[in-house]
């Protein structure tokens, strides 16, 4: 089986042209037999507050599945995911999202949390895929044949949808946690490091939805336990 997957894996690299666009791998893998296919994509990897959010997507074969104005959720506006995200969930043959909690990325690593969301993203599609487009790196265990991609979601369709879902969702999830904790003004920056941001955790120490193995955030921990026991000396 995994000869035959490996095989499949060339044949899809070598059929798709450089200039085939952002369907060509779809395209080339439906020439092949292999549909439907499902591109995974995650949200929130290189931020030190927040969820991490994993997203599959399966687009149609045909017009329907060519969504108006999708690219890589990096290079859109936030307004113009938001109307992307529309088109795609309204045109998706199939699609799931996954959100790890900041204390389970700590818990089990942010690695292994990335993996286990894109198989649970895939288990919960509505449609079975054939072939999977992974963004980056190979995830293993999916059951059917996948390939990484080098920068998946500028060149496959399904990656990049599926890092739109994942964007939208967790932006959204960012800016509803502003409410919890405005101190850290996390509706501007999403939990990222940013400047202000790296400011706030000095200031106020982590809350919560920190993630605790990050550098700065154990940090800015330790600064703060630090000040509270020089505090506590009468």
């Amino acid at each position: 089986m995994a000869e035959a997957a490996a095989r499949v894996d060339v044949m899809a690299r070598r059929t798709v042209r450089k200039d085939a666009g952002l369907y060509g791998y779809e395209r080339a893998l439906a020439r092949q037999g292999l549909t439907p296919v499902a591109g995974v994509d995650e949200a929130g990897r290189g931020a030190c507050a927040g969820p991490l959010v994993v997203a599959a997507a399966v687009l149609p074969p045909g017009k329907r599945g060519e969504v108006p104005g999708l690219a890589d959720s990096k290079l859109l506006t936030p307004l113009a995911r938001e109307r992307v995200y529309a088109q795609v969930v309204r045109r998706a043959a199939a699609w799931s999202v996954v959100v790890i909690p900041a204390v389970d990325v700590d818990r089990i690593g942010l690695h292994v949390a990335n993996v286990q969301g894109m198989r649970r993203a895939l288990s919960q599609l509505a449609v079975h895929p054939a072939y999977v487009l992974t963004d980056g790196f190979p995830v293993p265990g999916l059951g059917v044949p996948g390939l990484a991609v080098w920068k998946g979601d500028r060149v496959a369709a399904c990656i990049a949808a599926a890092s739109v879902i994942a964007k939208v969702t967790r932006d959204r999830l960012m800016v509803a946690m502003h409410d919890n904790w405005p101190a850290y003004d996390f509706a501007a920056h999403k939990g990222y490091c940013t400047p202000d941001h790296q400011s706030a955790l000095d200031a106020h120490g982590p809350c919560p939805e920190h993630r605790r193995t990050y550098v700065n955030v154990r940090a800015a921990q330790a600064d703060h336990d630090l000040d509270d026991e020089w505090g506590a000396i009468p």
